[in-house]
């Protein structure tokens, strides 16, 4: 963070009311190399082609240009190339990917915005802040559910968030904190730019792209002003325990007790509507859950409480190794199972004919990051599993490389050997602070 966006960061932190008036010249020469330098080069390109190494042939000519025509007011931002990639459920998720130039300026507006707006978030909002993670999510989610008086969850999901915010409503939660109106000009610029698909222009009064430097934070701040202060204003009458944990679009709502988890989800779906959003019915569920939750079953007649899925780990009840006290543990959940399957086993057959220290390479990265991932306490059994499903796949799809087979177990397990897989292992310990 530059000397100047930190010091505007401090002011935001000692002054919670203050309202900035003078702050886009703050996106100057400095700035802009800054964010260039930031930028991965290995990223998509947007629709002119241009990759971070072709613009720095003339680094210094195009960053003073780009200055001019900020300075003047001339930059418009250009449409996002739209590109489909498949979710879980096996629908499509578009991303929106930005050309160069325009990531490097998103890149700088982010900074400055998100150096105004963090220091107002909660402690329950998660997705896309700095020094937060998932994991950090999935830590206070487990001692809001152990450590509190949680009976309920309302495992909530509402109806694609990121291209339903209406840009008024954005602009409207920016203004609280923003009046320069050139820096105002430019975000909306970058809302209004629309994206390109298959040949077509497309754009709304709706939605921040998914993709876009820009969009988590402008996301988060809708999320902060339209439903984490109203649920914040719910707590404060409330006769019970209520908690919401945030990631993003995701959120999980912890009761104490199920009236006031039925009244606050009436509520809610109420202040969508206001928000010109909604639920997804069809994903958002009231269900019993914590450490009553398996006597109560029983009492009911059923077998055991119901999970519920979050951040890629279906939850659910459980005890400690002694058999004495309450747990919530989880586990990889069976969509991100299959789905994480399916993307190694298509990847896997489109490059099994390169070369075997290439091959054995990535297929390193990719465990590493699956381990550092759901490596979490209580998943070794997941993670076993994805570790065998990948090396059975890998001896598949070599042994293709030709019409004798390449490897036998036995040989294929001395070279394991030999290129030091990963092993599976539990890297996050859940209870760890």
């Amino acid at each position: 963070m530059s000397t100047k966006i930190a010091r505007i960061n401090q002011i935001a932190k000692e002054k919670p009311k203050e309202v900035f008036t003078s702050i886009y010249h703050l996106i100057n020469y400095e700035l802009l190399i800054e964010c260039y330098d930031e930028l991965d080069g290995n990223k998509a390109t947007g629709l002119d082609k241009v990759t971070k190494d072709m613009y720095s042939i003339n680094l210094e000519e195009n960053i003073n240009n780009l200055v001019k025509k900020l300075k003047t007011k001339s930059y418009r931002p250009s449409p996002a190339r739209k590109v489909n990639i498949p979710k879980a459920n096996g629908k499509m998720r578009g991303l929106a990917i930005a050309n160069f130039e325009d990531k490097i300026v998103q890149l700088a507006v982010k900074k400055i915005v998100e150096a105004i707006y963090e220091p107002k978030f909660t402690n329950n909002m998660f997705g896309f802040r700095p020094n937060r993670s998932c994991h950090d999510c999935l830590k206070y989610l487990t001692q809001c559910i152990e450590k509190r008086y949680t009976n309920y969850i309302l495992d909530a999901d509402i109806k694609g968030y990121f291209d339903n915010i209406s840009h008024d409503l954005i602009m409207k939660a920016l203004e609280m904190h923003i009046k320069d109106t050139n820096l105002l000009r430019l975000i909306k610029r970058f809302l209004k730019a629309g994206i390109m698909e298959k040949g077509e222009y497309i754009t709304s009064e709706y939605g921040t792209p998914q993709g876009s430097i820009l969009s988590p934070v402008l996301a988060n701040i809708v999320m902060y002003y339209g439903i984490i202060l109203y649920v914040e204003r719910i707590k404060k009458t409330a006769k019970g325990y209520v908690e919401i944990i945030n990631y993003a679009d995701d959120m999980i709502l912890c009761f104490q007790y199920k009236d006031e988890a039925e009244n606050t989800y009436k509520l809610l779906k109420a202040r969508l509507k206001q928000l010109e959003l909604e639920f997804a019915e069809d994903k958002t569920r009231l269900i019993e859950f914590g450490r009553f939750a398996s006597k109560n079953c029983i009492k009911n007649g059923k077998s055991k409480p119901e999970t519920f899925d979050f951040l890629g780990f279906t939850h659910y009840c459980s005890k400690s190794q002694d058999g004495k006290s309450f747990r919530v543990k989880r586990k990889t959940s069976k969509k991100k199972f299959k789905q994480k399957i399916l993307e190694f086993k298509v990847w896997i057959k489109e490059h099994r004919n390169e070369p075997l220290e290439e091959i054995i390479a990535t297929v390193k990265r990719k465990l590493i990051g699956h381990f550092n991932y759901y490596g979490i306490t209580d998943n070794s059994d997941m993670i076993a599993r994805y570790n065998y499903a990948v090396i059975s796949l890998l001896i598949k799809w070599l042994n293709r490389r030709s019409q004798k087979k390449s490897y036998r177990n036995k040989g294929f397990t001395t070279m394991i050997k030999f290129f030091d897989l990963p092993r599976p292992r539990i890297k996050v310990n859940i209870y760890a602070i």
